[in-house]
């Protein structure tokens, strides 16, 4: 995801327009707090933070998607690889964060 907002994020006709200029400034931000969650210890505080990774890389860059659908319609651009990194990342974060959500319940004691 970190690599995805610096590659360009929507492809056209007059050139490419990086993650970094727009929404995927935010979506780095979220990388180096995944970063920082994956040197954690406890297992629901990582999963707090893969979750919270996983909401913006996937909600970041489907309302950039909808924003430019609404704006010019789906002629004349087409995603770019940036995009479509930082989904799959986003994806996978999520993937990690169920993951670890069921690791930190079978972990935990019951009464």
């Amino acid at each position: 995801m970190l690599f995805g907002a610096f590659l360009p994020w929507v492809a056209t006709a007059a050139g490419n327009v990086t993650g970094v200029r727009g929404a995927g400034l935010w979506t780095m931000y979220a990388a180096l707090l995944g970063i920082a969650g994956a040197i954690i210890r406890s297992s629901t505080l990582a999963a707090v933070h893969a979750l919270a990774l996983a909401v913006v890389a996937i909600a970041l860059p489907l309302w950039q998607v909808l924003h430019l659908a609404g704006l010019v319609g789906f002629s004349g651009w087409a995603p770019g690889p940036g995009l479509v990194l930082t989904v799959g990342g986003g994806i996978l974060a999520g993937s990690a964060a169920v993951s670890l959500f069921r690791v930190s319940r079978a972990a935990s004691p019951t009464n």
